[in-house]
């Protein structure tokens, strides 16, 4: 007796290409054939998401800058409150050294107002021109602390 053929199921399955299940439920002809207003919504979304993915990279790239910004400016805030406490330190330095001189009187001498020399004001040149570019704006002087 021959050896016959191992029985096949009723449904052959056909060969399908890899992909072929995803290609055929997002194919835009096929939608835009049934419904139209489905794949015009599709396009609508797609752009906005394009869009955004857009706005987002932007938003990005400016919250990376101003963080650099800040933390340059930072920087520079925390360098000017260091000098400006040596400053007030030598300051105080001063004060306590000529607090102590005067608590000698025999170091210091007296002034009276035969002693004192006038010198007349200094003339100062021509003040310096703007650059070209900047001569159109008005510029204010920034008030201390600022």
């Amino acid at each position: 007796m021959a050896a016959s053929p191992a029985p096949r199921s009723q449904n052959p399955l056909p060969r399908l290409r890899p992909l072929h299940l995803i290609e055929g439920s997002l194919s835009a002809r096929k939608i835009e054939r049934q419904a139209p207003w489905l794949a015009g919504l599709h396009r609508i979304s797609s752009g906005a998401l394009v869009g955004l993915g857009v706005t987002m990279l932007g938003l990005s790239a400016l919250t990376l800058h101003w963080q650099n910004q800040w933390a340059h400016s930072f920087a520079q805030l925390q360098a000017s409150k260091t000098l400006e406490h040596r400053m007030q330190e030598s300051s105080a330095l001063l004060e306590q050294h000529h607090l102590s001189l005067v608590r000698r009187p025999g170091l210091l001498e007296p002034t009276s107002s035969e002693k004192l020399i006038h010198l007349p004001e200094p003339h100062s040149n021509r003040p310096r021109a703007a650059l070209p570019l900047l001569a159109g704006f008005q510029l204010r002087a920034i008030p201390a602390g600022y």
